[in-house]
This record gives C-alpha cells, structure tokens and sequence, in this order.
C-alpha cells in the first residue's frame, strides 16, 4: 500500500481541545512495499502519526492517501474496507486476560473472516497450525494454549506481535514493538516483522526508540520532532550530527540501551486492529 501525507497536522487523542498539536504539517511519502523506521524522542508525535495512518484519529489539518483514496471522504462502508487492509499494532497490546494465546492471535485474521468464522473461531480456534506458525517465528510456540494473564509483558508484546503474521493487511503500523524486550529478543523480533512483510510485500512503518535497530533493519529512517519531520534519509546517511539535533535535549534517550522484559505497562488495553 502507498502512503501519502500532505501537511498533517493532528492533536494526541488524550489532547484536550486547546492543546498544541502533536503533528505540525507533516508531510511524507511512502511507496507500496517500503519499510521505514520513525524515531525522535519522547512527544515527538510518532505515536498519533501511526494512529492518523491507520485511520483510527481524522487529522484536523492536511491530507492523507492510501493507495490514491482519501479514508475521511470515504462513505462509511468503505472506509471499513479500508481499515481492513490496515494493522495497527500498539505498543500494549490489547489482550483478554482470560484469553487463550491462540485466539489471540487468530484476532489477526478477523478482517478477512465472515461472522460465522469468527464465531466459530472463538469455540474453537481455527487454522491453528498458522497460530503455531507465527507464535514460532518469536519464540513462543509452546504458549500457544496459555492464558495471557500468565505470560509476562515481554510474551504479551510478542503475542501481539504474532497477530500482524496473521493480519490480512497491506500496511503494517508498528508502535514501539521492542520497548518490554532485552536485545536479542528485540532482534529476533525486528528480523520477523521485516522478514514477513517482505515476503508478502506489505508497507512496514515503524516507531522505534532502539535507533541502532532503526539503522541496522530499516532501509529508510525518518526521523520526528516537536510534531515535524526533522530528516528523512537513508539509513546509512543518517549522521551523528542529525541524531544529536534529533534529541538535544532528550541525549539520554539516544543513549538509554533496550529496556528488560517485563517492563510493559499493564494499563487498559487499547484497540489496535483497524477494521
């Protein structure tokens, strides 16, 4: 899927009305089938420009085209179709306590199951063997009949995770996906997502607060701040000089390593599958 942003700007959802915006005019381009890596410190925007791609908050300024259509002209129907061929992964994953891992992840498939699979799927879980799949390529096959209320934070992160092998969806919109994982964890993690995206040619955009897993994954790095587009280069071409003007003021979290399992927030979940 090809993205295209025209001078967005958006306010945070948790934002009250008089509120700066989080995105001041940003404007950036995406081709079918790229997969780029967004950074920037903390209040940069990142977060509520993946929610403004996934068509889940309507910016109050500027344009957005996914695939050349305009998801806010759209009549409703057809902005749910829409919304089907796009995953939004958060950075906590909105997970049942009391649900089986399985079912979990089988969520993914949802925008391509009529009602009676779905419902079927919730007696008793279809295409397992898919589930068992995905839940491999993270290292957590043998969970796959586990409640999520037994997993810790770093299993729960990689369960949502799972859920994107299965998604139906042309452009995947990752937020955070390694901050309850240690380093290896966190490679094998981003080496799945890449991987799988490039094997079905999906669009992959990504937030990430480990810059040396954006510049070592990812062909293309943007980098965010203040609600704007500070760079967008090559990630080979990114500089020293631009990532400390990136973060000046935030130099600890350039430097701050990955942090440990477990270190994931267990508020409310939040929805994250667009459909």
């Amino acid at each position: 899927m090809r993205l295209v942003a025209e001078d967005l700007v958006a306010r945070h959802p948790a934002s009250s009305s008089g509120a700066a915006p989080a995105l001041r005019g940003v404007t950036l381009r995406v081709e079918a089938g790229e997969q780029v890596a967004i950074i920037g410190p903390s209040g940069a925007g990142k977060t509520t420009l993946l929610q403004v791609f996934a068509c889940a908050l309507e910016p109050t300024a500027g344009r957005l085209r996914l695939d050349d259509l305009d998801p806010w002209t759209l009549p409703r129907g057809k902005l749910q179709k829409l919304r089907g061929r796009l995953f939004l992964a958060a950075q906590v994953p909105p997970l049942p306590p009391r649900q089986r891992v399985v079912t979990a992840v089988l969520a993914g498939r949802l925008p391509s199951w009529s009602l009676w699979q779905s419902l079927r799927s919730l007696v008793y879980p279809l295409v397992i063997d898919e589930a068992a799949r995905a839940l491999a390529r993270f290292d957590l096959a043998e969970k796959l009949f586990e409640r999520v209320d037994r997993l810790s934070g770093g299993e729960r992160q990689r369960v949502g995770l799972s859920r994107s092998l299965l998604s139906p969806a042309s452009l995947l919109l990752v937020d955070e996906p390694l901050s309850a994982l240690d380093p290896t964890r966190a490679a094998q993690a981003i080496a799945a997502l890449t991987s799988a995206a490039g094997d079905r040619h999906a669009t992959l955009v990504a937030t990430l607060h480990q810059v040396e897993f954006a510049l070592s994954h990812f062909p293309r790095v943007i980098g965010l701040r203040d609600g704007g587009v500070a760079f967008d280069a090559p990630s080979a071409k990114v500089t020293k000089a631009q990532l400390s003007a990136l973060y000046a003021q935030h130099e600890h979290e350039l430097r701050a390593p990955p942090p440990m399992p477990d270190e994931l927030p267990t508020g409310a979940p939040v929805a994250v599958h667009c459909r």
